[in-house]
């Protein structure tokens, strides 16, 4: 039952760390677009990332991938589901919509 209780507060915790990504994407408008391969550089880069994901396309499938490092927060779109490293936090996404 404690494993149980504990697995839903680290779920929450992600969450919370998602929406507060999701917070700082509204409150700066600012999000770097990159490459595929630029976005796993970051993604390393990082001590405890957080990936947000999300897939779409009704003819042809593709992955959205979202991640906040040192005040940024770095965009990529690929056709095929990047290798994140093991550290990574995902958080599954429905959408993800980025602006222009």
């Amino acid at each position: 039952m404690a494993h149980a209780a504990g697995g839903a507060a680290a779920a929450g915790a992600i969450a919370a760390q998602a929406a507060a990504v999701a917070r700082a994407v509204k409150a700066s408008g600012a999000i770097v677009n990159m490459e595929p391969e630029d976005f796993l550089s970051i993604v390393r880069r990082c001590e405890k990332p957080v990936v947000v994901v999300a897939s779409g396309g009704s003819f042809r499938k593709h992955y959205r991938y979202l991640v906040g490092h040192k005040g940024f927060v770095f965009h990529t779109k690929s056709g095929e589901q990047l290798m994140l490293p093991g550290k990574a936090e995902v958080v599954h996404a429905k959408t993800i919509w980025i602006p222009g």
